[in-house]
């Protein structure tokens, strides 16, 4: 079997946020069957102390710290090209020829982990070339564009339009091109319909095993989430920063009026300001990073993920509902599960049918119905086994396509 040369924007390791989950799994069950070389940037100090382990786990590797005001500097050299600025904050020459020599040394599958990648995956040998997207980046920032303020606005249109001509010019290049959903490959089916013969989906799995309702989790509210509403998700993204504000100042005060022990957690790494000031409002607790969220979710009463702006799968709503909890979600948290809303989890389009799910869950007698039903779906529909099955079929396929010898026309 071919050596894989995997390579991410940021190390894969440890799985403690949604891009990082699928990059691990994906990592560590190529690197069961191939010899493994990871090329990947860390943007993260902390993520130092797992070099060695994955070290350990691969063939040969290069880890490239990432400075952000390097970065960004580079950036805006996106801004006087037509190229969009995220390839320029990813590019470093040590990594280039590290990837490089091993292309032109080897024969490879190369598996790419986000666009701003691609750009180390030059055809040296013939390398048979897979791009996990994950999701269509360029309509995310199109989405900013849309809700952010003048002058934030243009650049972020911008760049969802540059980014979106790079996305198309990848996926002609590349032998496959993976998204998270089957909802996200369709939509750029139609975006890049000159690609769509090699565009398919491989769902975001969750680990069953490690969030478990069976197990027994230490009580983090003290007895008192009979009331609780949880709210899980890295807080330095702006999506999660505008889902936590809008439903902390203009839903949750509706519901603590109503309930006036109700209390909304916000928990998750990174706070920014605005978030840690949402503190000061009565009855909203932010914890910043924890080492374990699995029992904010499991002795939460219900868990809401009331996002505004997404994209893909939401890996925290597919953890509350693996550990057997009611979901309240927005229609963007919904998109691209394998659920049905009302049994499943509960879907929400606005902050009075927010304010009136919650209450449904507190009052009625259906909250542990909705748990067992969100666990069951995602045990059927999103186990990582199954999509790993499919990752293997994918790069099968496109390696016996690489390798079968071109065929001749016969001379009449």
């Amino acid at each position: 079997m071919r050596d894989l040369l995997f390579l991410s924007h940021r190390v894969p390791y440890p799985p403690n946020k949604g891009d990082k989950v699928r990059a691990w799994h994906f990592l560590q069950h190529f690197a069961v069957k191939r010899r493994v070389h990871l090329g990947c940037f860390v943007d993260d100090p902390r993520d130092l102390a797992h070099v060695p382990f994955l070290k350990s786990l691969c063939e040969g590797t290069c880890f490239v710290p990432l400075r952000r005001r390097r970065a960004l500097a580079r950036s805006l050299v996106g801004l006087v090209t037509r190229q969009p600025m995220t390839l320029p904050y990813y590019r470093d020459r040590r990594l280039a020829d590290w990837a490089r020599r091993l292309q032109r040394e080897r024969d490879l599958t190369v598996f790419v982990y986000s666009s701003s990648m691609a750009q180390y995956a030059i055809d040296g040998r013939g390398s048979a070339r897979i791009i996990d997207f994950v999701d269509i980046d360029s309509q995310k920032w199109s989405e900013y564009g849309r809700n952010k303020p003048w002058p934030f606005s243009a650049v972020y249109r911008r760049e969802g339009d540059a980014l979106l001509r790079t996305e198309r010019t990848i996926a002609g290049e590349f032998d496959a091109s993976i998204f998270v959903s089957a909802a996200e490959a369709g939509l750029f089916k139609q975006l890049a319909p000159e690609s769509a013969s090699r565009v398919f989906s491989i769902r975001l799995g969750v680990d069953l095993d490690y969030f478990s309702s069976e197990r027994e989790y230490p009580d983090p509210y003290n007895g008192v989430g009979g009331s609780v509403l949880c709210f899980t998700g890295t807080m330095d993204y702006w999506p999660n920063v505008d889902a936590v504000t809008w439903f902390a100042t203009s839903i949750f005060p509706r519901i603590r009026a109503a309930r006036p022990s109700a209390t909304f957690w916000i928990v998750g790494a990174n706070p920014p300001r605005p978030v840690r000031r949402l503190a000061d409002e009565p009855g909203v607790f932010v914890t910043g990073r924890v080492p374990d969220t699995r029992p904010f979710l499991r002795h939460a009463s219900a868990v809401v993920a009331p996002l505004r702006v997404a994209r893909g799968i939401q890996s925290k709503v597919l953890e509350a509902m693996a550990m057997g909890r009611p979901v309240i979600a927005s229609a963007q948290a919904f998109e691209g599960l394998m659920c049905v809303p009302g049994r499943d989890l509960m879907v929400v389009d606005t902050g009075d049918a927010f304010v009136a799910a919650v209450q449904s869950v507190w009052k009625g007698d259906h909250a542990d119905a909705l748990g067992a039903h969100a666990r069951a779906a995602v045990q059927m529909y999103q186990n990582w086994p199954a999509q790993l099955a499919a990752l293997d079929a994918l790069c099968a396929a496109v390696e016996a396509a690489q390798d079968r010898p071109p065929r001749v026309a016969r001379a009449h």
